[in-house]
């Protein structure tokens, strides 16, 4: 808990005030929901720059879904303030980082949103520039991308 707690005041020193997140059903919350096991230390989110590049990093690549039509209706219902605060926690945690992921399953989560192959190609791609603009060594987001990979599974809906 103090874990995630640090990591929730540095993203609001590094950003602007939030919305509030709206009320979602009760789920057991766990680290095995990020989908992905950790890093065994935080030297890979040391090359991100920490949960400040994470932050970057996350806000760009869902700033540029939102606004490339090809994605921006997966994106209309979604609750974008708990989305960007739980795929923070999600690769601060994967990439080593000392806190908790809070956020659902990936099945869970993405059940109802009709994401396509192409949809999530596009986000990958978002990701890739995003990573690219914040200077994460080529070889740093290879293996992050490695283990977010096998995610596709669970992502992907039809």
């Amino acid at each position: 808990m103090i874990r995630s707690l640090t990591f929730i005041a540095i993203l609001t020193l590094s950003a602007p005030a939030l919305a509030e997140e709206k009320s979602v059903d009760p789920y057991t919350q766990s680290n095995a929901n990020a989908g992905a096991k950790p890093f065994a230390d935080d030297r890979l989110l040391v090359e991100f720059h920490g949960p400040a590049g994470v932050s970057k990093i996350i806000d760009e690549m869902l700033d540029d879904c939102v606004k490339d039509p090809r994605t921006a209706d997966i994106f209309k219902a979604t609750d974008m303030e708990r989305l960007r605060r739980t795929l923070k926690e999600q690769i601060v945690y994967i990439l080593g980082g000392k806190i908790d992921y809070t956020g659902r399953d990936m099945k869970a989560v993405h059940k109802d949103q009709g994401v396509q192959q192409i949809d999530f190609n596009i986000l990958v791609e978002y990701l890739q520039i995003a990573m690219d603009h914040e200077h994460v060594p080529f070889r740093a987001q290879n293996r992050l991308l490695a283990k977010l990979a096998p995610m596709q599974r669970d992502v992907v809906v039809r």
